[in-house]
């Protein structure tokens, strides 16, 4: 998407917490009509999936059965981002 482009997000977007660790999950549509997935941590980390999704809930089946199976912590990158 480029920058003039409003993203069009899902209203399944939402936080998800686990073990006192935060994930905001972004849900949206590309112009294809496609769905996008992308995880930012709480050190503004992103996670992207690199498939669409056919629906917004996809998207979100896809996250939730990643948090259950493998644990917030894949999505947690670092705490030192780069920034000094």
């Amino acid at each position: 998407m480029t920058e003039n482009t409003e993203k069009k997000l899902s209203p399944l977007c939402r936080t998800i917490e686990q073990d006192g660790k935060i994930i905001r999950v972004e849900i949206y549509q590309d112009v294809d009509g496609n769905w996008l997935l992308e995880v930012y941590d709480e050190f503004n980390n992103s996670t992207a999936w690199e498939d669409a999704f056919e629906s917004d809930q996809d998207a979100l089946f896809e996250i939730e059965a990643t948090v259950r199976e493998e644990g917030i912590d894949c999505l947690i990158g670092p705490v030192d981002s780069g920034l000094a």
